[in-house]
Formats: C-alpha cells, sequence, structure tokens
C-alpha cells in the first residue's frame, strides 16, 4: 500500500497519482545480487575501520559507484518508517600477474600459473551510514567466477535493505573493501523534508510554523531524545490546519526534537532536532543541570539531555580557596546523567566534593555531604606514594601543592610532620582511597589546635585578672570607661563577624579607583571586605568563577553579605542575562568578577534566596534608581552617598551602633568618597559629568 498522497506530495514534489513507495516487512536487513553474483550479509553490524591502502596482489573486486532509493519498512501493517536502500555497484580492478618465463616466450611456464577458471574472485565489502543519531557499519562478502573477470570491467551490483531514517535527514554513505585497495567511495545525500515544517526565531521566542491545509489533521509531539536510555515525551497534542506554535528561549535544549505526522493510516513520521547546535540551549542545560552527592559513596548528574563532561574529585578545606583535584579517576567520556555513579572510595569524608567541567570551564561543584556527615573538617589530606621493597613516602595536602612530611618548609605540615606520622601509625587516620600504588589519608587536627588555644587562653587569663585589679582600685574612675569599652566591643565584636563581598563592573580605572575608595572606608568600620581589586593574583590562578564562588560561600557562611554595586556596566550586563544570557559568551575582562558571577547571582533572586544575603547598591549622579534591573529590587538598594546611614547599618546587621554613632561613621566614609565620586562624574561621557547634570535625588 502506498504511503498517504499527501504527505508523499509535500515532501517529494510529485503527482499523487503516480507516486508510491515500496513496502519491506519485518526488521531485518537483507542482501541481494545481480545475476552472475552471489553476496552474503554477515549478522548484525561491524566495527568502521578503513584501515591502510594496500596494493593488490591481482584483480580484485572494488565498489566504483553508490545508489539510493527511499522504501518503507513495516514492522506492521500500518507502522512503517522510512528507508534508504543502497546499491553497490562493482568492478575488476587491477591485472593476472603474468609469470617471467611466459612473458619470454609467449606462453606459461607453469600450468598453476595460469589464469584459474573454475575459481572465484572473493570481496569483502564494508558499507557504512551515518545520519543523526543513527551511525551503521555492515559487511557483504561478495564472489564472482573468474571467467567473467575482465580487469576494468564492470560486474554487477549488490543491494542493500535497508537504513532507516527520517525525512529532512542528511545521510551520508561510505563503502570500502577489507583489505582496501582504493580510497573509500562516499555519498552524501540529503532526503526530502517537509515544507510544512518550519522553525524561527524571533528575539526570545522560537516559532514552530505548520503550513497545512484548513482540513488536514495531524499530530505533533516534542520530545527529549536522550542517547543514554528512552526518549522523554514532553509535549503531545493532535491538531487541524495550520498552526504556529511559540517556545520560550528557556525550553530550548539540544536534545529537544519535533516529531510531525499526518494522521493517516501507514503515515511515516517526521522527527528533526533543530537545536543541536544552539549556543541557548546548551546553556540552558547546564542551567539546569544538578550535581548530588548521595551518601555514603554514590554521585549522580541530572540533567535533561546527555552531557560531555568531565567528573573528578577533590578535596575543598574550611579556610575556602580552590577545591584540589585528587589521584582517584572518574570516568568523563560520556558521563551518564539521570544515573546512580559509586565513587572509588573506601571512606566518606566531608571535605570531597565533585566538580564536573565540559571544554576545561568548571560548570558544577558540589560537597552536599554536610547534611549527613556534617560541616567542613579541619583535617589534613595526606597522599601516600608506595615503591618496590615496601617503600613509601608521604606528603600533605595543602594549598601551596603537596609538602613532604618531615622537610624544613614553614608549612603547618612540615612543622607537624613528626606528630602526623604518628597519627598515622598509630590508626588515628581514616584512610580514604588506595590502590597498588597511592592512598590518601586524613588525619584530624583539632587537637592541634586546642593546644595552640590553650596558651592563648591562659594569657586571656592573666589580662583579665589585672584588668579586675585595677578596678578595684579606681572603681570610679574605671567604671565609666569599661561601660564605653563594652559598648565598643559588643558593636566591634558583631561587625568584624560581619564579612561583605563587593561585586562590581569594572567599567575603566576611574571607576575601580571609586570602588577601592569605598571598600578600604569600610574596612575601618571595621567590615571584613572582600573585591578583586585586591586579589588579582588569586583571580589569575583560580579564574574569576572559582574566585566568586569560594569568596561567596565564605562570605554567606559566615553569616556576610554580597553587596551589588550597580553601574551602568553592571546593568546593562544584567539586561543581556535576562533576556538571553548573551553575557555568557560575551568578552570581558581576565578580573570581571561582576560577569562570571551573574551564573551563580542570578538564580538566587529568581528562586528568592537574595533577602537577607544580597545588598544593592549605586553611586548618586552615575545611575538613576529606576535603572536597576526589577529583579534585583527585592533587596534593599541605597544610593550612595546619599544613603550611607541606611547602608552602613544593613550591611553591619543586628550588631550596628547607635544612631548617632553610625551618622559618624556615615560622615568618615562620605568624605573618603566624594573625591574619588567627583573625579568620575567630572571624566566626560559619564551621566552626571560636564553637560549633563542628571543627578539622582532618592
Amino acid at each position: 500500500m502506498p504511503v498517504p498522497w499527501f504527505l508523499l506530495s509535500l515532501a517529494l514534489g510529485r503527482s499523487p497519482m503516480v507516486l508510491s513507495l515500496e513496502k519491506l516487512m519485518g526488521p531485518q536487513d537483507t542482501a541481494r545480487c545481480s545475476p552472475g553474483l552471489s553476496c552474503h550479509l554477515w549478522d548484525g553490524d561491524v566495527l568502521c575501520l578503513p584501515g591502510s591502502i594496500v596494493s593488490a596482489p591481482g584483480p580484485v573486486l572494488v565498489p566504483t559507484r553508490l545508489q539510493t532509493e527511499l522504501v518503507l519498512r513495516c514492522h506492521q501493517e500500518t507502522d512503517c518508517d522510512l528507508c534508504v536502500r543502497v546499491a553497490i555497484h562493482l568492478a575488476v580492478h587491477g591485472h593476472w600477474k603474468e609469470p617471467k618465463d611466459e612473458a619470454k616466450f609467449g606462453r606459461a611456464a607453469d600450468p598453476e600459473l595460469e589464469e584459474p577458471v573454475n575459481a572465484f574472485l572473493q570481496a569483502q565489502v564494508v558499507l557504512s551510514f551515518q545520519a543523526y543519531p543513527t551511525a551503521r557499519c555492515v559487511l557483504l562478502e561478495v564472489q564472482v567466477p573468474a571467467a567473467l573477470v575482465q580487469p576494468g570491467q564492470s560486474v554487477g551490483s549488490v543491494v542493500f535493505d535497508c537504513f532507516e531514517a527520517a525525512l529532512g535527514a542528511e545521510v551520508r554513505l561510505w563503502s570500502y573493501t577489507q583489505p582496501r585497495y582504493q580510497k573509500e567511495l562516499n555519498l552524501t545525500q540529503q532526503l526530502p523534508a517537509l515544507p510544512w515544517l518550519s522553525v524561527s526565531a524571533d528575539g526570545d521566542d522560537v516559532h514552530l510554523v505548520l503550513d497545512v491545509s484548513e482540513e488536514q489533521h495531524f499530530g505533533l509531539s516534542l520530545y527529549w531524545n536522550q542517547i543514554q536510555g528512552p526518549t522523554k515525551p514532553w509535549w503531545h497534542k493532535n491538531l487541524t490546519g495550520p498552526r504556529n506554535i511559540t517556545l520560550n528561549h528557556t525550553d530550548l535544549f539540544p536534545c529537544l526534537c519535533i516529531q510531525v505526522w499526518p494522521l493517516e493510516p501507514d503515515s511515516v513520521r517526521t522527527s528533526i532536532c533543530p537545536f543541536t547546535e544552539d549556543p541557548r540551549a546548551h546553556r540552558n542545560l547546564w542551567r539546569a543541570a544538578r550535581l548530588r552527592l548521595l551518601p555514603p559513596r554514590g554521585w549522580q548528574l541530572n540533567a535533561p539531555c546527555s552531557l560531555l563532561a568531565e567528573a573528578t574529585l577533590c578535596w575543598q578545606a574550611p579556610g575556602g580557596g580552590p577545591c584540589q583535584s585528587l589521584v582517584p579517576p572518574l570516568s568523563w567520556a560520556n558521563v551518564t546523567v539521570n544515573k546512580t555513579l559509586e565513587l572509588p572510595l573506601l571512606n566518606a569524608h566531608p571535605n570531597l566534593c565533585v566538580q564536573v567541567s565540559s571544554w576545561e570551564k568548571l560548570q558544577l561543584q558540589q560537597c552536599l555531604w554536610a547534611d549527613s556527615l556534617g560541616a567542613l573538617k579541619d583535617d589534613m589530606l595526606l597522599v601516600e606514594t608506595r615503591g618496590p621493597q615496601d617503600n613509601r613516602s608521604l606528603c600533605a595536602l595543602e594549598p601551596s601543592g603537596c609538602t613532604p612530611l618531615l622537610s624544613r618548609a614553614s608549612t603547618r605540615a612540615a612543622r607537624l610532620g613528626e606528630e602526623l606520622l604518628q597519627d598515622l601509625q598509630s590508626g588515628q587516620c581514616l584512610q580514604l582511597w588506595e590502590d597498588d600504588l597511592r592512598a590518601l589519608w586524613a588525619c584530624p587536627m583539632d587537637k592541634y589546635v586546642h593546644q595552640r588555644w590553650a596558651l592563648v587562653w591562659l594569657a586571656c587569663l592573666l589580662l583579665a585578672s589585672v584588668l579586675f585589679l585595677l578596678f578595684l582600685f579606681k572603681k570610679d574612675h574605671v567604671k565609666g570607661w569599661l561601660r564605653l569599652l563594652k559598648e565598643d566591643l559588643r558593636a566591634g565584636a558583631a561587625a568584624r563577624a560581619r564579612a561583605a563581598l563587593l561585586l562590581y563592573s569594572a567599567e575603566d580605572s576611574g571607576f575601580e579607583r571609586l570602588v577601592g575608595a569605598l571598600a578600604s572606608a569600610l574596612c575601618q568600620l571595621p567590615l571584613r571586605v572582600a573585591v578583586d581589586l585586591w586579589s588579582r593574583r588569586e583571580l589569575s590562578a583560580q579564574g574569576p568563577l572559582a574566585w566568586f564562588h569560594a569568596q561567596r560561600r565564605q562570605t554567606l557562611q559566615e553569616g556576610g553579605v554580597v553587596v551589588l554595586l550597580f553601574s551602568p556596566g553592571a546593568v546593562a550586563l544584567c539586561h543581556e542575562w535576562l533576556q538571553d544570557g548573551a553575557s555568557a559568551s560575551a568578552p570581558h575582562g581576565p578580573h570581571d568578577a561582576f560577569a562570571a558571577s551573574l551564573s551563580c547571582v542570578l538564580p538566587d533572586f529568581l528562586q528568592g534566596r537574595a533577602p537577607g544575603r544580597y545588598v544593592g547598591a549605586y553611586f548618586d549622579g552615575l545611575l538613576h534608581s529606576e535603572a536597576v534591573p526589577a529583579l534585583f529590587r527585592s533587596v534593599p538598594v541605597f544610593s550612595l552617598p546619599s544613603q550611607l546611614p541606611d547602608f552602613l547599618g544593613t550591611l553591619q546587621g543586628p550588631g550596628a551602633p547607635r544612631p548617632g554613632r553610625l551618622g559618624q561613621r556615615a560622615k568618615q566614609v562620605s568624605r573618603a568618597l566624594q573625591p574619588a565620586l567627583d573625579q568620575v562624574l567630572k571624566a566626560p561621557g559619564n551621566p552626571g559629568g560636564p553637560g549633563d547634570g542628571t543627578r539622582d535625588g532618592t
């Protein structure tokens, strides 16, 4: 039965009255030869290994031309798929070798060297097929009687049924012999596509346009085509007539495919995956990916599509800094998503983390065992290297590298080398991993920290005793002084406990000086301020994303706050991210932490986790309050220096001093900030500069 005339007339552009495709029943592949040849199809697919070209020992069969034809492969009477039939035309290459005596005397010196009469010329022909996402190789054995062998003449063809493909797919075919006597024969063909299905982009939206008649009934399905595991249907509907369906750009993924078919018996379904190379789809995929660590030793990467990523095991010290890679390897080629994998560990530890990178770019890092194993521990990781004859060496993993124990280095591990070695020998260290040549040990450092703090507490007790005696001798004078000291100590302790991370977009050198003046003034309150201007070396070594990730994590763990300094450049970056994520690929400076931080900051605002963690600010005259994107107004946004008292009160949190003292500190910060701000405002081209007169009245 021919396929529906409506589908084929649109796809192939022929008259529906005379067009039909041959139907092949059953899923088995077959091969047949032209008269005079015999052929055999090997069971199952083979590896595609062309190998090098070798010299022909005599006449050999080689493919000379590839020819394709569309057919239908039907599993049931009304369940058919489009299939590509391939015909391989063969010819003889090379000549029979003549003995030397025959060339001299004009006859064969040995009858055995004469051209065989009853022998066969045999060849193994490989046929390779590629049409995304399918790749196959089949092997055909072909024989031709030697009597029919004429060098340079065609001997016939062999026909293979068939390779399944979809309308609109690009098909690539290769054919060669084993061994290979000539260059591979290849053919690339674009199968006819349905003109009534097209995909177009309009800003943030993607339109699926289906141009069919009003009476035509068809089915439309959107699904995620996963290489690892079955496809996942997302949306399905039966429709009638022309349609224009709109998708948001956030719904795009590389594996999102579209399938369309007429609601008629024996119809061919057409599937296309138009977003495999779309940068927005790949950005959405990584934003949707989630890395989970499952106790005691499992990990899982969840994502809608398959990912080509590298997963590594690393050690995260409690003091912040980059996570240091460890020896145990994790499989990186086509990391299986949505599947629990086992880590090669003997014991779990809260400092062990997993990093996922793509094309040498860190995408995900998680240390989620804190829920079951507790917070990060101040343990020392020892790396043991085993040599022949039970020889072994030990070094301690530190930020500067792996420090050998019992060395003269000025690091904590070197100073405590003998104690750590004794702890290891006495069984106080936890073995995390081992193989024949190496092992990892985690040794606790709590007792050494306690010994050091014991001396500090003794000194504090002695000082307290002296102060108490002083209080007894001069009670009246000291009482007032102690009252003031108590107030300052409480405020100072609360302020020191409050950390602040400043994020800004590097507009120019003048704006960087303005940010530096603000950071220096805040340090005098006191506040513990972190800003990339003071961490250029760490930024160059770690990269902006890793540096921001470590600083943000440490700041929020200590109850601090992240300050977003908005400027015209920062607002532009935010709008790009909110619209289509273009800032992820835009060129920025090597130390621009603001551009790198948006991938972590925006999810906090979108998911409602920003209040209490973030504060916004902008400088008077450089930006209007209305210019701050609405998404960021879910947290307090202050104008500086006009709203400095409220800004400082929010930064210092519950331990902020009384309004009078807070006003004095605001004046100090304003005096330090105003010269740098005036210099930026006077620069030509800046809002509020000469000839502008713009000023924020908030």
